[in-house]
């Protein structure tokens, strides 16, 4: 469908009601948010190809929370504990990208945070453990190995790209 007018801001439109940013402000704010987040697809891609993926996966969750399931690799270093054990467990130079439960928390965006005032440089996995694992991909728990089925209305059943 090709619009013809410009829409407008009006306040009976909710969607409009604040007009959309300036393409070039928009672009600034979405290339912004690709430097502080990593999509769960791209993070499993970088860590099952070969070779070094350049980054290290935190997992910013308790220790029963680890138990329950976490992302084989990850270091475990719980939010709270960051700022006296964090240079014992991470290379300054090897950037960060921290996962906590899922979208409804936000102790990914709290460990990013302590991480970056300590000078490491950081993202936050958007979707956390909980897409991490819908997603289908392989996680460890205090038992073993586990995987989920994939989620249909969170990843493609039958291919490797959703295609974003």
């Amino acid at each position: 469908m090709v619009m013809t007018s410009r829409p407008t801001a009006t306040a009976d439109h909710p969607v409009l009601r604040v007009a959309p940013a300036a393409p070039a402000v928009a672009a600034a704010y979405f290339g912004a948010s690709l430097a502080f987040h990593a999509d769960v697809s791209d993070v499993a891609s970088a860590l099952t190809a070969d070779g070094d993926p350049g980054f290290v996966v935190l997992d910013s969750r308790s220790a029963a929370s680890w138990d329950q399931g976490h992302i084989p690799g990850a270091v475990h270093l719980p939010t709270a504990l960051i700022p006296e054990r964090a240079a014992a467990l991470l290379d300054p130079a090897v950037p960060v990208v921290t996962y906590c439960w899922g979208p409804g928390c936000d102790g990914a965006t709290r460990a990013a945070l302590a991480l970056a005032q300590l000078g490491y440089r950081v993202k936050e996995m958007l979707g956390g453990f909980e897409y991490w694992a819908r997603e289908g991909f392989a996680f460890e728990t205090w038992q073993g190995p586990g995987r989920r089925g994939v989620d249909p209305l969170t990843a493609p059943v039958d291919a490797a790209d959703c295609g974003c």
